[in-house]
């Protein structure tokens, strides 16, 4: 269905090729997983599947790539439409109408689909995604994770036969992440539908893979079946990370294989290590916070602190308020009701530019869409703007990124790497968050755990929204749940998480009762000799 044969990519002005002779082959039927550390060049293989590398990118492209017998030299992206469906990083970018139900109809306008059929297949996609209920719900008014849902949709609608997904669940809640993976499933064993799929998020992902396509640094590409791929892939999830500690042989894909292996271990190990951080003063606290648009209410009565020295996950499904509470925090988002105050000084009220001799910044938000706060025309540009600091921040979070790239050329996770360093820069005394994984692999998470991490030590209270349940068992003191706007959970992070069938960790659902949430947690009490 879909070969690659002596592929190569390199961008004008770059001074190493994207991709370097590729051979890459993935059949009829089967969901090829693609899997590489941020930047390496994962988005621009995606992209040469449909044309858009070199056709909309630029850049120049040697080798052959054919789909479905078309080669991409010859046929357009415009050409192969109807034969590859893609959904972006960024769905919002390629949202072209007003209305959910419009959007997923448009596509199939564009191909000349009856209105007959036309409606039969919007009705039976917007099951099969479990978005019916927002089929006239303005694009705009959705949550970051009901927008990916809607993007999803639209590509699935025209029942293409190869469909390219690029980090399809990074902005879903655990729940809607599982039922868009078991939709994309049902596609290819029941349809036929060749799945490529570029995901960080491996613990969500590989154990429905029928292949690993792993990049390196390079441009360089390996492919082979799962379990053998994730011996020494440079990226894993927690389960293989777990199989590894322990010379588990076979390496385990889900958390059913990693129970059955972990029989012998469960119950033996010694009590994980309880995690201390002592709270310092309130730093920041909520009371009555309610946020309306028209007669919903996104975020109804919640009273809130934060403390300095420690950091708070915010969870909850798709559209249950987060990202209008974090705003509403933060001073600038809408509030009907409430007060948040920061040392006594309400947050609404602070406004205005900030100089870099201003001294710490009382409270800085990370949105979901890091490049809205992107401006200038390099990255040189950003970091100086921002500040002593912040190139070598983004050194830290993102390495390799230089100086005159443009931040809209930056993968999505570089460019929320870039996003961050300028944020921090300003030493906040509250710093908000919301979905900072999206785009990161498991590396570019760990640094950003552990900057989070000293920030806290130095402390800053950190309130992070996130749907990414493995960063917040690294990393969180504290878990906040949020359902309908309302509060639903508040405590430590093992007392909520462990026990939870949707927020718990890999690490947590293979070792119960007892709550371990990371591997690192297992590595610090595993007597020596022990599988």
């Amino acid at each position: 269905m879909i070969e690659l044969r002596k592929v190569s990519v390199q961008y004008d002005e770059a001074t190493a090729p994207e991709l370097a002779d590729v051979d890459l082959h993935i059949d009829e039927g089967e969901l090829a997983l693609v899997v590489g550390r941020t930047g390496v060049g994962k988005s621009t293989l995606l992209g040469t599947i449909n044309g858009l590398v070199p056709h909309f990118t630029g850049g120049r492209l040697s080798g052959h790539v054919t789909v479905a017998g078309l080669d991409t030299r010859d046929h357009p992206p415009r050409e192969m439409a109807d034969v590859v469906g893609r959904v972006g990083q960024d769905p919002v970018a390629g949202f072209v109408a007003d209305t959910v139900e419009d959007e997923i109809a448009y596509g199939m306008e564009q191909l000349g689909v009856s209105p007959a059929i036309m409606r039969k297949r919007v009705e039976e996609t917007l099951d099969l995604l479990g978005i019916a209920e927002l089929r006239r719900r303005a694009l705009m008014t959705l949550s970051g994770g009901q927008q990916q849902r809607v993007a999803i949709a639209a590509a699935l609608v025209t029942a293409p036969k190869v469909l390219v997904l690029d980090e399809p669940t990074s902005a879903l809640d655990p729940g809607s992440a599982e039922e868009v993976l078991a939709a994309i499933t049902r596609l290819v064993h029941d349809l036929g539908t060749t799945v490529v799929m570029a995901e960080h998020r491996l613990e969500r992902a590989v154990q429905y893979a029928d292949s690993v396509v792993a990049l390196t640094a390079g441009g360089l590409v390996r492919n082979g079946d799962p379990a053998t791929m994730m011996i020494d892939a440079p990226v894993a999830p927690p389960v293989v990370e777990l199989g590894r500690l322990c010379s588990w042989s076979p390496l385990p894909l889900s958390v059913r294989d990693a129970r059955r292996a972990a029989r012998p271990l469960r119950g033996r190990l010694p009590d994980p290590t309880p995690r201390t951080r002592p709270a310092g003063e309130v730093a920041l606290q909520a009371k009555g916070v309610t946020v309306r648009y028209a007669e919903r209410i996104a975020v109804r009565e919640v009273d809130l602190e934060l403390h300095a020295g420690t950091v708070t996950a915010l969870m909850g499904r798709n559209g249950s308020g987060k990202s209008s509470l974090m705003w509403a925090l933060q001073g600038s988002g809408r509030r009907s009701a409430g007060s948040v105050l920061i040392d006594g000084v309400e947050t609404a009220s602070k406004s205005g530019k900030r100089r870099a001799d201003d001294g710490p910044a009382p409270v800085a938000l990370v949105p979901q869409t890091p490049g809205d706060l992107l401006y200038l025309e390099t990255v040189g540009e950003e970091c100086a703007t921002a500040g002593p600091g912040a190139r070598q921040l983004l050194d830290e979070l993102a390495p390799g990124i230089a100086d005159d790239h443009n931040p809209r050329d930056l993968s999505e996770g570089q460019r929320l790497s870039l996003v961050l360093a300028i944020q921090l820069a300003g030493r906040p005394r509250v710093l908000l968050l919301d979905e900072p994984t999206r785009g990161l692999d498991y590396t570019a998470k760990m640094l950003l755990a552990d900057q989070l991490d000293s920030l806290a030590r130095d402390g800053r209270a950190v309130l992070v929204t996130t749907h990414d349940v493995e960063f917040v068992a690294r990393l969180a003191d504290r878990v906040v749940v949020l359902a309908e706007g309302e509060i639903i959970a508040d405590g430590p992070t093992a007392d909520v998480v462990a026990a939870s069938p949707i927020f718990a960790p890999q690490v947590a659902k293979v070792l119960a009762p007892q709550e371990f949430l990371t591997v690192d947690d297992v590595a610090a009490v595993l007597p020596e000799g022990t599988s």
